[in-house]
């Protein structure tokens, strides 16, 4: 009798279906169930089945669970047996593995197994820690070949060990990649020479950016000219003060600035050099505020403003408050901004802030102001900001998590 094992989920034969099945799976088996009644209650004179539902309809049920999750379903019905080898959304997650080579095990199985000429238009790859370069390779390469378009890597990897059919993939439309915190010590370079043409959106998180051989800034996604969507997590500058961003397509630009000291570690803190007229949505979560630069165009382009500083308590906050105002002065066309109740203390502290009239924000249509159990919102400050627009409505949001 041939047979498939998979480590620790299930063993898989051709008449034969053994496996404990996950609490995902029961309460989609339950919701299936649920559902067919309601439907089958409309029409009682036709008796349906779930394996009357086409194939999309249960690859996109599907696609909702973890990898290991939809396989397990294959003792459902005949109707099941194949279709998790045809999944275009692929959800590999260590976290239902108690040992790294079974998961790896699996993960080589799914590969091996899966039906080859089937597209796959995502992979999240979710893993508690590093793996061997050979599997990750392997894993590249066939997303690849597959005409992967979105591709999620939860977990420190190394860019630069991937395999070169990577760095020129024609399909991929989306990327999110993480690599090691500052505080190990270990710095992942992203590297400056990717040409990923269809590539539209890009979430970047503990990577290190330095100038190419023949720049003088630090512009690390000058060759994405598709790009409307970036967000850089906690990642650091090298060999110079500034990041540039050029991007005649960027629409959102999402920044969260490293939350540790600036003077131990190098490059944790850097200004922002923007050439994007198109951009319309900026969001900032940092310690301080930074200057910026570039063309003007990216000032008047954008409508929603969001803006998060961690502290109030630090001693750079005076330095940083008249730099926060500035932005809210240039950035003169926003008709939403959202801060939280820490970034109105920073604000507070421009010197006589509430004796000066202030031409700014006249376009204003939304005010949502995020507080915390530890701080509260400076008298004036929210009268202060809709000065100019009487009508702007305001919410005051209550958050738990700082």
């Amino acid at each position: 009798m041939n047979f498939i094992s998979f480590p620790s989920t299930c063993l898989i034969t051709n008449n034969q279906y053994l496996l404990p099945f996950s609490f995902s799976c029961r309460i989609l088996c339950l919701f299936l169930k649920q559902q067919w009644r309601h439907i089958r209650g409309k029409d009682n004179k036709n008796k349906h089945t779930i394996n009357d539902l086409t194939d999309d309809v249960l690859l996109h049920i599907l696609s909702f669970l973890k990898a290991k999750e939809a396989v397990q379903t294959c003792i459902l019905s005949k109707r099941w047996i194949n279709l998790w080898k045809i999944l275009p959304t692929l959800t590999l997650s260590s976290s239902h593995f108690r040992t790294s080579d079974s998961f790896e095990e699996f993960v080589s199985q799914i590969l091996s197994l899966r039906d080859g000429s089937i597209t796959i238009r995502v992979l999240d790859f979710q893993r508690n820690y590093c793996m061997e370069h050979s599997l990750l390779q392997r894993i590249i390469k066939y997303v690849v070949s597959h005409n992967v378009q979105h591709l999620i890597m939860d977990f420190p990897c190394d860019i630069n060990h991937f395999p070169s059919c990577f760095f020129s993939c024609q399909t991929l439309t989306s990327l999110n990649l993480s690599g090691f915190h500052i505080l190990f010590g270990h710095k992942l370079i992203f590297p400056n020479f990717l040409n990923l043409p269809a590539l539209t959106s890009l979430s970047l998180k503990y990577f290190a950016f330095q100038r190419g051989d023949d720049n003088v800034c630090v512009e690390p996604f000058s060759t994405f000219k598709m790009l409307n969507s970036l967000i850089i997590d906690c990642c650091i500058v090298m060999d110079a003060q500034n990041l540039c961003i050029s991007s005649t397509k960027l629409v959102s630009f999402t920044i969260l600035m490293c939350d540790c000291d600036l003077e131990t570690y190098i490059g944790t803190y850097f200004e922002l050099e923007l050439y994007a007229p198109c951009l319309h949505t900026f969001s900032f979560t940092g310690l301080y505020i930074p200057k910026l630069f570039g063309s003007k165009s990216f000032l008047y382009s954008i409508k929603h403003l969001n803006i998060h500083l961690w502290c109030y308590w630090n001693l750079k906050s005076a330095e940083t408050s008249p730099l926060l105002l500035n932005w809210l002065v240039e950035l003169a066309n926003i008709e939403s901004l959202t801060v939280s109740s820490n970034t109105l203390e920073v604000l507070s502290l421009v010197p006589d802030l509430l004796n000066v009239e202030l031409s700014y924000l006249c376009n204003l249509k939304s005010l949502k102001i995020k507080t915390y159990l530890s701080s509260s919102i400076p008298d004036g400050m929210i009268d202060l900001l809709i000065q100019n627009s009487p009508s702007a409505k305001v919410d005051i949001l209550q958050d738990i998590i700082r």
